[in-house]
């Protein structure tokens, strides 16, 4: 199981938010450089990256701050936020970034997405799906589409998308646990790699999401509860890493 710490930023800050809401703001620093080193010494090999910024206004204003966190470690990053063209993709590629995550546009243009996995490969081009209530949510999640999250899996995979970071707005922010059942049943229709997004609360929920890896799930993203102090990233490391033993030690 890959665990993913998460840095959201928005206006250069760390910050995290509560289901997506731009008002329900919680700012844990103003350096992410200095954040990402932080999750990198615990041997963490991947960064989930967030552009607030570029999710609601379709324009980044954290520019400088990826770079920042792109020089600062030696680490694969995904970046997702306001990715909407070939060009977005393109950029931030250039700068570093190991693979970035189309959201809205999968949803308004989806031959974007097919394109970026025809130019860029699908190993560095992962699809977003954010989903209320079984439809998916764009721009940030202020609108909430009549798009059903399964249905556009699907779509996606017929274009070459072989990865989805699925999120579960209702969960997200609150520390009301991941929706493991949905993630699970995501991954077993479309026969997608699955990351886990939202609701992330305490080890146990890393221990129930690594129950369905044979069922797709790839990895889980870690957010407030890092910030929060309610998970320690060592520890859940040390759950990951035992699972791999584990299947290591079957397949012998």
């Amino acid at each position: 199981m890959v665990i993913l710490p998460a840095i959201d930023l928005r206006d250069g800050k760390v910050v995290r938010l509560r289901q997506g809401r731009a008002e329900d703001e919680t700012v844990f620093g103003d350096n992410p450089a200095e954040m990402a080193r932080r999750w990198h010494s615990f041997g963490v090999e991947w960064l989930h990256l967030v552009d607030l910024d570029g999710a609601f206004e379709g324009a980044s204003a954290n520019v400088a701050a990826i770079r920042s966190v792109r020089a600062a470690v030696d680490m694969k990053i995904e970046l997702g936020g306001g990715i909407r063209t070939i060009g977005h993709a393109e950029k931030f590629l250039s700068l570093g970034i190991d693979r970035v995550i189309f959201g809205t546009v999968a949803v308004s243009d989806p031959q974007v997405v097919r394109r970026a996995v025809e130019r860029f490969g699908a190993n560095r081009v992962v699809v977003g799906i954010d989903a209320r209530d079984g439809r998916v949510a764009v721009r940030g999640w202020t609108e909430t589409s009549a798009v059903d999250a399964t249905n556009l899996a699907l779509q996606m995979r017929e274009f070459g998308v072989e990865r989805v970071v699925y999120t579960d707005i209702s969960r997200d922010g609150t520390g009301h646990g991941v929706n493991v059942e949905a993630t699970a049943n995501l991954a077993k229709t479309t026969a997608l790699k699955i990351i886990a997004s939202g609701g992330v609360r305490e080890l146990d929920d890393v221990v129930r999401l690594i129950e369905h890896e044979s069922d797709g799930i790839e990895g889980v993203i870690i957010g407030r509860a890092l910030y929060d102090g309610t998970i320690e990233l060592d520890k859940v490391l040390e759950i990951a890493r035992k699972d791999t033993s584990l299947n290591d030690s079957d397949k012998e």
